[in-house]
């Protein structure tokens, strides 16, 4: 194996501009004084932490914090950010720390750290990390008001709400933004079971094969065709990694919803708000869209407070720290939904918890709706008003509201999954997730007739809307299919279809673009501890989880249904053949299955939607 470590930025890489890097030192038109200190944790280590003080500052401040894997070093002031320029202008005392074992901090690395046994005086985890950090700023910082508030996203968000499930007293609100909640349910590794092979990989590589963020050298740019040639997963760790990667051996033995798991989830470490949370989710994140959904969801049932809070807007992973966030790929919004985010949800929530400037008057739920391009205020998250209405699929592809009769002319539709031959999940070529050129940050985005005339894709649309039709809170995709295998994978993709001659932007003629999806992986139907294999040819029914909506589609727009069993390398080849742990399948085991999806009076797979009236 020939390995090319290469030092990046993550938030160069993912968030483009919103952190250019700069000299450690303070430059003379520098707003912030930069400090740079180890603060030592309770069991002996020392994290290296940067803290930014105003220059000339006269009043006492609150901290704000961020604590990452991703390496602080070279951090601007805060003003020069667009992340944190509003808050920055406000006044701050910003602190931005290596969590231990990452770049400048000591001690030992873990992957989404599992809580510490508070018996132990010595057991340390993020919370406890952050607990004793914030213990020693107040202690060491002068001018400080006895308040801290923690931002961040993705593994910052993480580490922000496992910080809030623990909090320091002094710790009075967060806002965890792109927060992964359950890695086997969702988010970043896997998809209700299935695997994301070609992120979970190179993440695991980046974070875990040296102290700094490191790309795996591919030798082809177009990964689709290097993990194809990869064969079986059994090949990465006897060809490749040999057994270098510990989250990649864990997924390997972890290959059900076990102990593993459950225990690194969200869901185990949440009870109730102890504090101002803020939840911020994007409706296109290609990584962590689910994880703050479900963050709110589960400390909701035990907000007594009116404490806990979630923004949802049209972005990608990371989409609202950078830029004006007036479009996303091709799709436009016309309103600057970054900028708006930035300043007058963000600023202003810590401007009131920290410094109790404003009115402190948030919704509950704040969104953008998509479609519409309008931002909209909820008393609740998904809003009391949604009622469900079924969309159910038909014969000759068409797509509609009301049920399938006796009359329908065709009980099903089929096609053939080869894994030797996989769908694509965007457009060839498949730049590796954060290597030059990709375009991983947009492609849930991207127009969907890349897999028109495919024989394994079905598609489903209904006549040419004569009125909007809203939808604003959880999707469900009810699928009853059969497979000849006794493994499958079901991808579900509901689609907002452009007018074929779009006058208001000709380009985007025709454009199908997804607004709700996801992937499920039978074998888990009946429980994602204990997997089963399908019986051939038997039809049921998959309840599928396509997550939250706030969307209008339009008048003279189409609603369009696209399903398929294979979405590569984003998620793994199923052999389609019931193995006990597809981590040890052999290339033998992968063969071809006619899937069948049913229409019929009996089996009538439909799309359940949340229709505001």
């Amino acid at each position: 194996m020939k390995v090319i470590f290469i030092r990046i930025s993550f938030y160069s890489i993912l968030l483009l501009s919103v952190f250019n890097l700069s000299a450690q030192q303070t430059k003379p038109d520098d707003k912030y004084n930069r400090q740079e200190v180890m603060i030592t944790m309770r069991d002996g280590v020392k994290l290296h932490t940067v803290i930014f003080s105003p220059k000339g500052q006269t009043e006492k401040l609150p901290f704000l914090i961020l604590r990452t894997p991703y390496g602080v070093n070279n951090y601007q002031s805060p003003e020069k950010s667009s992340y944190t320029k509003d808050m920055a202008d406000d006044g701050y005392l910003f602190v931005f720390q290596d969590i231990r074992g990452r770049y400048l901090s000591e001690g030992k690395y873990a992957m989404m750290r599992f809580s510490r046994d508070k018996t132990d005086p010595k057991a340390i985890d993020e919370s406890s990390d952050t607990y004793d950090t914030i213990d020693w700023l107040l202690k060491n910082v002068p001018d400080n008001n006895g308040k801290a508030g923690m931002y961040g996203i993705s593994y910052d968000g993480w580490t922000t709400i496992i910080a809030a499930s623990d909090p320091h007293p002094a710790l009075k609100a967060v806002s965890e933004q792109a927060t992964p909640s359950d890695m086997f349910m969702n988010d970043d590794l896997h998809h209700n079971g299935a695997f994301r092979l070609s992120y979970a990989f190179e993440y695991a590589f980046m974070e875990e094969i040296s102290k700094t963020d490191s790309l795996y050298q591919f030798g082809n740019y177009d990964t689709y065709d290097w993990y194809l040639k990869l064969g079986p997963l059994s090949n990465m760790n006897k060809k490749y990694i040999h057994g270098k990667l510990p989250s990649w051996n864990d997924f390997t033995t972890h290959p059900n919803y076990d102990a593993y798991w459950k225990k690194q989830a969200l869901t185990s470490r949440l009870d109730y708000p102890r504090l101002a949370i803020q939840h911020v989710s994007g409706w296109w994140d290609q990584e962590d869209m689910v994880g703050p959904q479900d963050a709110y969801k589960a400390l909701e049932k035990r907000d007594t407070n009116n404490k806990n809070f979630i923004v949802l807007g049209p972005w990608r992973h990371g989409g609202w720290a950078g830029g004006e966030g007036k479009s996303l790929g091709n799709i436009k919004f016309d309103e600057p939904t970054a900028t708006y985010f930035r300043k007058e949800i963000q600023a202003k929530w810590f401007a009131w918890y920290l410094k109790d400037k404003g009115d402190g008057k948030f919704a509950e739920a704040i969104s953008f709706q998509t479609g519409s391009n309008k931002w909209k205020n909820y008393s609740s998250w998904p809003p009391k008003e949604a009622a469900t209405k079924n969309i159910y699929f038909h014969s000759n592809g068409k797509l509609s509201f009301n049920k399938p009769s006796a009359a329908e002319t065709k009980p099903f539709d089929s096609y053939v999954s080869d894994p030797s031959k996989p769908v694509p999940y965007r457009a060839r070529p498949i730049e590796e997730t954060y290597g030059p050129g990709s375009r991983w940050y947009t492609w849930l985005t991207d127009d969907q007739r890349f897999v028109d005339g495919r024989p394994d894709v079905l598609s489903w649309q209904t006549d040419t809307l004569t009125q909007d039709v809203t939808i604003t809170g959880n999707v469900i995709a009810k699928l009853y299919a059969a497979t000849s295998g006794s493994d499958a994978d079901w991808i579900v993709k509901l689609i907002d279809v452009y007018p074929e001659n779009y006058k208001k932007e000709p380009k985007m003629s025709g454009y199908q673009l997804m607004i709700a999806d996801d992937v499920f992986r039978g074998r888990f139907r009946n429980s994602f501890s204990k997997p089963e294999a399908i019986t051939p040819n038997k039809v049921e029914m998959y309840t599928i989880d396509l997550h939250g909506a706030d969307h209008v589609f339009k008048k003279g727009h189409k609603i369009m249904v696209q399903v398929q069993s294979t979405w590569f390398p984003i998620i793994d080849r199923n052999p389609q053949k019931y193995v006990p742990n597809i981590f040890e399948a052999k290339e033998s085991d992968y063969q071809t299955a006619t899937q069948k999806v049913f229409h019929s009076l009996q089996f009538a797979s439909s799309i359940e939607l949340p229709v505001v009236e």
